[in-house]
């Protein structure tokens, strides 16, 4: 895909376009354009360049760049300050965030990628428990590392990683990091 004068398209853009597509809610809460601030539009998130990267999305890149920046915003919306949307209120926010969430996850259905499924689902309640312990850099450890995952494959590492994190161990954020630099380190 590429925007007007023929330069490809960042995937916040096409995520952007896909949510003004479908209407509805979503549509509603995306902000201007011009709110992005300079460079955003085309940055997609680590852990979208970590599993578009990985050889499982070969063939697919685009498509699970797409997916994780979507199910990532809604994380964003969540937890952080959305890229794309500009929720007014904290309960359309959190009716965003969700659907986002969907949209992503019903897309790496449709691929047919149950194991990418699965590491998503526990990175987005392991990056929730982070947030709720207060955690902010184990979160971020936690979304770049099920990045690697869905990109390349779950390892016994990266599986441990998951149990420190959900036991709340102090050894869960240096894990969780060498898990997502395993990956960059082999592409």
């Amino acid at each position: 895909m590429s925007v007007a004068g023929g330069a490809p398209e960042g995937s916040l853009q096409r995520l952007r376009a896909l949510l003004a597509d479908r209407r509805g809610l979503l549509a509603e809460l995306l902000s201007s354009e011009d709110a992005l601030g300079e460079g955003a539009a085309g940055e997609p998130c680590a852990a979208a360049v970590l599993a578009a990267g990985g050889p499982r999305a070969e063939g697919r890149r685009e498509e699970y760049e797409l997916l994780l920046e979507a199910i990532y915003e809604g994380y964003l919306v969540h937890y952080g300050e959305p890229r794309l949307l500009a929720p007014a209120e904290a309960d359309l926010g959190l009716l965003a965030g969700d659907q986002l969430y969907a949209i992503g996850l019903a897309r790496l259905v449709a691929i047919g990628d149950t194991g990418a499924v699965s590491e998503l689902a526990d990175t987005i309640s392991l990056s929730a428990l982070a947030q709720a312990g207060d955690a902010a850099e184990l979160a971020e450890a936690v979304w770049r590392a099920g990045g690697r995952a869905v990109g390349w494959g779950s390892t016994p590492q990266h599986r441990r990683a998951k149990e420190l994190a959900r036991a709340g161990s102090p050894e869960a954020l240096a894990a969780m990091r060498t898990c997502a630099e395993d990956a960059a380190a082999a592409s």
